[in-house]
């Protein structure tokens, strides 16, 4: 069975930077994926990667945001950099084909 396990949120000023990371423990599907939940707003999707490296990303975070997957260590990263009091959010990995979520880690941009 697949777990998740997110890591890395926190507080950060405005223009900031934070690497969020997602453990991996069993065998996920070909494809992973981040999303992030702002309150009060439905869950959304924010970027994926597939296991031979294709990206995709929402226009909101493209340009800012890189995902990576180390497939020796099993872990999921999402690097975030310049980021925006939006981005606020809980941030959460997900397993699409599988339907499986982590706990989700808390990313807050405020000054």
């Amino acid at each position: 069975q697949v777990q998740l396990v997110e890591s890395g949120g926190g507080l950060v000023p405005p223009g900031g930077s934070l690497r969020l990371s997602c453990a991996i423990s069993g065998s996920t599907s070909n494809y992973m994926s981040w999303y992030r939940q702002a309150p009060g707003q439905q869950r959304e999707y924010i970027a994926g990667i597939s296991t031979v490296g294709t990206t995709g990303y929402s226009r909101p975070v493209k340009g800012r945001f890189t995902i990576s997957w180390d497939a020796a260590s099993n872990e999921l990263y999402l690097e975030m950099v310049n980021l925006k009091p939006e981005d606020t959010a809980v941030y959460y990995c997900h397993d699409i084909k599988l339907n499986v979520w982590g706990q989700g880690t808390q990313v807050t941009v405020s000054s």
